[in-house]
């Protein structure tokens, strides 16, 4: 299991931009993303083989185009229950507290492609330990 990619925007409801690295600030999220804040969706993470997948149903979608901040390979992210913690490269480390989220206003990445799998398929997180992470780095889920 692995980050691979890493995106931020300083708008919300757009595409973000993909990153090699990025700083997890411990409560509050990845430095300057528009996401960040004293809430309980600080991180937002969703599986590389959703976005793939999307891929393959005729999508023009790439990482940072559903406003994930972290991609990963190898993990169900929707399958994992509230409270669960996730280490993420050397230090940092994030608990899920929400699983899918309720769009209020419709997206970017909505218009064009007339769906959004982030509502079903992506989870948020808040950051218990900082730390840069990197595309590449491990991610251990604990208890797993």
């Amino acid at each position: 299991m692995k980050i691979v990619s890493i995106a931020w925007s300083k708008s919300k409801g757009t595409r973000k931009a993909c990153v090699d690295e990025a700083l997890l600030i411990k409560e509050h999220g990845i430095d300057g993303d528009a996401h960040a804040g004293a809430w309980h969706r600080q991180v937002s993470f969703l599986a590389a083989e959703s976005i793939e997948a999307a891929q393959k149903r005729g999508f023009q979608v790439t990482f940072g185009d559903f406003a994930e901040n972290v991609a990963t390979e190898g993990i169900d992210w929707p399958k994992l229950p509230v409270g669960v913690r996730v280490k993420l490269g050397d230090s940092a480390l994030v608990e899920v507290t929400q699983i899918g989220k309720e769009c209020h206003k419709k997206c970017a990445i909505y218009y064009q492609t007339g769906d959004c799998i982030m509502p079903r398929e992506g989870v948020f997180a808040r950051v218990l330990e900082g730390g840069i992470i990197r595309c590449g780095d491990a991610v251990v889920v604990e208890g797993a």
